[in-house]
C-alpha cells in the first residue's frame, strides 16, 4: 500500500533528505529493466559489432554499471550507498525488436538500491543510444521501470 506521504518533503512541503539514521542495515535488493527499441538494420550492427563507436552491448553495461556506482551524485537527494554488487545485462530481443536492459543493484544498508537499480537502466539505455545514433535517431528508450524491490521496512515488492 503506498504511503499517503512523500518522504522527501518536510511538513512545509520543502525537500529534504531522508533521515535514514535510526533504520538498522538490511540486505537490499532492486531489479530495474528498460527496453530501446530499434531496426532490425540497426540490431544487426549491433549483432555483428559493426557500430562505429564500437561494441555497443559492453558499452553500455560498462556504463551503466558505472551510473549506478555515482546515482547520488545524480539523483540530489538520495543518499550514497556502498553497493556490493550491481550487475547490468543487456540483450537483443528480436520479437521487439530492441535491446532488453536489466540492472540488480545489492547494498547491506539502512536505504534502499530502486534509484541504483533504475538509473543503471536509464544510463545503459542512453548509451544504446548515443551509440547508435549515427545509423538511427528514431530509437524509443521505453518501459524502464522498477520490477523488484527486496529488504527494508516496506518488505518485497514484486512488480509483474
Amino acid at each position: 500500500m503506498p504511503s499517503k506521504q512523500l518522504s522527501h518533503l518536510d511538513e512545509h512541503g520543502q525537500a529534504r533528505m531522508v533521515n535514514v539514521g535510526k533504520k538498522p542495515p538490511t540486505e537490499r535488493v532492486a531489479i530495474a529493466a528498460g527496453e530501446v527499441h530499434l531496426s532490425k538494420a540497426t540490431l544487426d550492427l549491433i549483432r555483428q559489432g559493426l557500430a562505429k563507436k564500437g561494441d555497443v552491448l559492453t558499452v553500455a553495461q560498462v556504463a551503466g554499471i558505472l551510473a549506478a556506482k555515482r546515482t547520488s551524485d545524480l539523483i540530489p537527494l538520495c543518499h550514497p550507498i556502498p553497493l556490493t554488487h550491481i550487475d547490468v545485462t543487456l540483450a537483443i530481443d528480436e520479437s521487439l525488436s530492441a535491446v532488453n536492459i536489466q540492472a540488480t543493484a545489492r547494498t547491506f544498508d539502512r536505504t534502499g538500491v530502486e534509484m541504483e537499480a533504475l538509473t543503471a537502466v536509464s544510463i545503459a539505455a542512453l548509451t544504446v543510444y548515443d551509440m547508435i545514433k549515427a545509423v538511427e535517431k528514431t530509437c524509443r528508450i521505453q518501459n524502464i521501470r522498477l520490477l523488484e524491490k527486496h529488504g527494508g521496512q516496506s518488505g518485497d515488492i514484486v512488480n509483474a
